[in-house]
């Protein structure tokens, strides 16, 4: 048999349903009304063994069109070394099991304690949690935070340039919780430190999202945020890409109170969107209000050295919507990935690898706007990623640059083009890009 699985056999079917006194596997839908039933036929394709499914799929794939990257918008193309996919394919990593029973799982609990204290130190935070799902989530779940540690305040300002696709997570969070959203208005592409401020006056504030770089790229100056939050006993929020930390001002010297984000930057290939990994990081005063698990080192009766799971609110898994949050499976496989990745790299390489990505947008940014066709969207500093107006149909440009083998970038408004470059893109692939918005 030419199967890689075994489904149940007739035999099995029977065995189960007379275990639970059931006749048949109709039987099972009872309580369904008839009304809301499908009775059409399912277009399902017959069975197929594992070469055939194999060359199915292979097809499949040889219909997607390979493109050179230089759209970002939250997901960016940065190198991955190749000795990372090899170790945590490691049958001991390939597991969704949360590790409770420390004893057999400090392998499990090493690597997260590692990538803990790599995400504190790269984000210039006190504490690091491990296991959150991505980028989007981890911010709904700082907004969450944010309200319960507030006393007076149920509400949240997010800015105008938080990235709209976590806008809507944490909107989705909020609605569930009774958390009120408002918008933070943006000058420039950038969030207004006046109108900020008249918001914490009018009212009692939780917290308060901002994003860095932001949604255009943009990097923002927060200096005076955190002390304008903190004087109305608002938390103070930052959602940054940690690749670009390696150069930029972390959250912590920011005076942030939780650092969120999604770790995709730090190596982990874009592959249709996913999977990827969330981070959150906070000050040591906030510990017992974060979500997920914190692992720990100490040391054994013989005088070892051991990891434990220091923190891991139990409320999590038997509360349900009382509790702090409902992240529960341990989803680290992939901050395994990022662990390697930065274990590799090092801090001289995750810097130059920003450098690059940083000094090749710029190049970019400079030739383009040598042509008439070109002019700023913005009058603010960026990093690897920026906005630029085009003068011309966006859908146009972007269709012939995908003709030539090229991802040319995410179109931001009828005549706006954001465009993002990593330390892959070459200076040849930049300069034919160059050449192809010039025609």
């Amino acid at each position: 048999m030419a199967y890689k699985y075994f489904p149940h056999t007739e035999e099995d079917i029977r065995e189960m349903l007379a275990k639970i006194g059931v006749g048949s596997l109709e039987d099972l839908y009872a309580e369904v009304p008839d009304t809301i039933r499908f009775k059409g036929d399912y277009q399902l394709p017959e069975a197929m063994s594992e070469v055939e499914i194999r060359q199915y799929l292979s097809g499949l794939g040889a219909k997607n069109q390979q493109l050179t990257c230089f759209a970002g918008a939250g997901v960016y193309d940065h190198y991955t070394p190749s000795a990372i996919p090899s170790l945590i394919e490691r049958s001991e990593f390939l597991t969704s099991y949360t590790p409770y029973q420390a004893e057999i799982s400090q392998g499990t609990l090493h690597y997260i304690f590692e990538y803990q204290s790599m995400m504190a130190e790269l984000t210039g935070m006190e504490i690091s949690n491990a296991s959150m799902y991505d980028g989007t989530t981890a911010t709904a779940e700082a907004v969450l935070m944010a309200n319960a540690s507030s006393k007076k305040s149920n509400k949240v300002l997010v800015s105008e340039t938080v990235d709209p696709k976590t806008l809507a997570v944490i909107r989705t969070y909020a609605h569930y919780h009774g958390v009120e959203i408002a918008l933070v208005p943006a000058v420039d592409g950038a969030t207004s430190a006046e109108s900020l401020q008249q918001m914490l006056d009018a009212e009692p504030i939780a917290g308060v999202v901002v994003q860095q770089p932001n949604r255009y790229g943009i990097v923002e100056d927060f200096t005076g945020f955190a002390d304008a939050c903190h004087d109305k006993k608002a938390l103070f929020v930052i959602n940054s890409i940690p690749a670009d930390l390696a150069l930029l001002k972390t959250p912590g010297e920011w005076g942030a109170d939780i650092a969120v984000g999604d770790g995709q930057s730090l190596g982990i290939p874009m592959t249709f969107g996913g999977p990827s990994v969330g981070y959150m990081c906070c000050t040591e005063k906030l510990m017992r209000k974060m979500p997920g698990r914190i692992v720990g080192k100490t040391l054994d009766h013989n005088g070892n050295r051991a990891f434990v799971l220091t923190l891991q609110a139990r409320e999590q898994h038997i509360r349900r919507q009382k509790a702090t949050s409902n992240i529960c499976s341990n989803e680290s496989l992939m901050a395994l990935f990022v662990t390697i990745y930065m274990s590799l790299m090092g801090k001289e390489g995750i810097k130059e690898a920003a450098q690059q990505s940083y000094d090749g947008a710029h190049y970019l940014y400079e030739q383009l706007l040598k042509s008439d066709k070109f002019s700023p969207a913005f009058n603010q500093h960026f990093f690897n990623e920026f906005c630029i107006n085009y003068q011309g149909d966006v859908d146009t440009l972007l269709k012939r640059l995908a003709a030539n083998g090229i991802l040319g970038g995410v179109k931001m408004g009828e005549h706006m083009l954001m465009m993002a470059v990593t330390e892959k893109r070459t200076k040849e692939e930049t300069d034919q890009l160059i050449s192809l918005c010039h025609e």
